[in-house]
């Protein structure tokens, strides 16, 4: 990718960033920044890695894993286009505590986090801007930790249902289905519970007239239900 195309890239996909750096930054980005392609199911990284990149999902689905007991995983976070994500673990001097795998083809950028250090150092408010980042996402995981371990099977996978529906919305066909298509796995293991608990709680929210599920596509009949369950636990 030649470099005016790069920097075309950036002032439309990452005007956030972008619009906080000088003339001499955009050139050290753009001398740095590099593309990369994933297949569904492609680790990015994987857990205990050296952190080396900031990375951003351009396009398609990745999920944050971590494994627990007896080597169950857990999602703790999915990413969605356009945001910024594997730069926690190099801020804190640590190996990733977490992996990163694509839910579908997706396509990546990275720079060099020793790069984005240097431009941080001396480019308050790019700092600020990762302060801000850290800082929401640690009040996201705060969020998700209590919902996690108070709120019963409904509530949870009510919760997770949300989430998805929040973060990647629905086809434009009908406005219902949910744009991401998990597996139970998936759902399960977004939802703190077993693949059958899972696949039991899909079954009676379907008997209520909650959703209409076929195959991986979820469509969301009774939204408001949802959220009251969700809320609720």
């Amino acid at each position: 990718m030649i470099k005016s195309t790069i920097e075309q890239l950036l002032t439309d996909d990452f005007a956030e960033i972008w619009s906080l750096l000088s003339g001499e930054e955009k050139r050290l980005i753009v001398d740095n920044f590099t593309i990369h392609h994933f297949k569904k199911n492609q680790t990015v990284y994987a857990e205990r890695d050296k952190p080396e990149f900031l990375w951003c999902l351009m396009e398609g689905m990745v999920k944050k894993t971590k494994d627990g007991i007896g080597g169950r995983s857990q999602i703790i976070r999915l990413i969605k286009p356009v945001e910024y994500f594997g730069y926690r673990a190099y801020f804190a001097r640590e190996p990733y505590v977490s992996s990163a795998t694509t839910l579908e083809p997706s396509t990546l950028a990275t720079i060099p986090m020793s790069i984005v250090e240097d431009l941080i150092i001396n480019n308050n408010k790019l700092a600020m801007f990762f302060i801000h980042e850290l800082s929401r996402n640690l009040g996201s995981s705060d969020t998700k930790i209590v919902n996690l371990t108070q709120k019963h099977i409904r509530g949870r996978l009510a919760e997770a249902l949300i989430v998805l529906f929040d973060n990647y919305g629905v086809e434009e066909d009908d406005n219902m289905t949910l744009k991401i298509y998990l597996g139970r796995e998936d759902l399960a293991n977004l939802s703190n519970m077993t693949t059958s608990n899972a696949i039991r709680t899909l079954t009676q929210f379907v008997k209520e007239r909650l959703i209409v599920v076929d195959g991986r596509k979820i469509k969301i009949l009774n939204e408001s239900q949802l959220r009251k369950i969700s809320k609720y636990g």
